[in-house]
């Protein structure tokens, strides 16, 4: 999952959102198109029904199986209407083709984590409902993917994707912690409400980040020229960057009363390193004009940050129970 998150980061780093017009095929084939001459139409040329082409900056689709003749025939074609995005770009495509294929990867293994989950139903039958709600998400997420790319990118919807992969993130971590863990939670309210909040704190981050992309993404489309993308930010911008010591801050008192209180300090020396990380590629990112991958790594870093205070939480409880010793 987290390398379908990177890949997905890959894509919209490269602007490659739409190196495929459709879903879930690609220019209407399971293998995209290498070269600009295969999306071109040609005479005596064989098409399969749902094949797209570009003709005169806009995609069409075959209507059926045919051949084609001398001279191009429209009554064999229709216009695709989902959207009027047409540009063509190999190196674009085949990113978003590898983006869709390490997803559907990850689908493959939830359903085989599924399969397996069944012989564990007579002793506990939260693995395998688990496993179900983790193939509704990934199904959802596909659904999702699908709406990104017949709305052409359309901003609200690309944060509704990144967040949709964060649920199915800590679903699967919740299921390893019970698996693994469930046995060895420990009781401390006031940990558990603080490592909440740093959650919560990350997430808005996280939101507000895919907002500055965003806000990146159209100064892209205006120039080029990357030292003049954040010459006027807006909100979310200054607001990302001086959030950011908010959640350093709080994550630092939580390095504190873990030492304090003889906790194990692994989870939280990750947290905060991951973090300074995090600080540093966002300077960088400022400073130095938006380097090649510090995008995709920051966000990749977010994601796994996210992971880790989740992981960590689940570790921690706030009331006794009857098994509790």
């Amino acid at each position: 999952m987290y390398l379908v998150i990177l890949a997905g980061s890959l894509v919209r780093m490269t602007g490659s959102g739409m190196g495929c017009p459709d879903w879930p095929k690609c220019f209407g084939l399971y293998i995209p198109p290498t070269s600009e001459d295969q999306v071109k139409w040609a005479p005596k040329k064989n098409y399969s029904k749902g094949i797209i082409l570009r003709k005169n900056n806009e995609l069409i689709v075959a209507k059926k199986d045919f051949v084609s003749g001398d001279k191009f025939d429209l009554s064999n074609w229709y216009p695709y209407t989902k959207h009027d995005y047409s540009d063509f770009n190999a190196t674009k495509t085949w990113i978003e083709f590898l983006n869709r294929l390490i997803g559907a990867i990850a689908g493959l293994f939830t359903l085989g984590m599924l399969f397996f989950s069944f012989k564990l139903w007579k002793k506990n039958k939260n693995y395998t409902l688990i496993s179900f709600l983790i193939i509704l998400g990934m199904g959802f997420q596909a659904w999702l993917g699908k709406l990104v790319v017949d709305s052409n990118l359309a901003p609200y919807k690309i944060t509704v994707h990144m967040l949709m992969a964060l649920v199915i993130v800590c679903l699967i971590i919740y299921l390893i912690f019970k698996f693994n863990y469930s046995n060895k939670r420990l009781l401390d309210n006031q940990l558990k409400v603080l490592i909440s909040l740093s959650l919560i704190l990350t997430l808005i981050q996280i939101i507000t980040g895919t907002q500055v992309r965003e806000f990146v993404d159209v100064q892209y489309a205006i120039s080029q020229n990357k030292e003049l993308w954040l010459i006027k930010p807006d909100f979310n911008f200054y607001f990302h960057r001086t959030f950011s010591l908010t959640v350093f801050g709080l994550n630092m008192y939580l390095l504190y009363l873990t030492f304090r209180k003889k906790y194990s300090l692994k989870p939280i020396l990750w947290i905060g390193f991951i973090i300074f990380l995090e600080i540093l590629l966002g300077t960088i990112m400022y400073y130095g004009d938006f380097p090649i991958f510090s995008q995709p790594a920051h966000l990749f870093l977010a994601t796994i940050l996210f992971g880790i205070q989740f992981y960590w939480f689940l570790f921690f409880k706030s009331k006794k129970t009857g098994n509790d010793i």
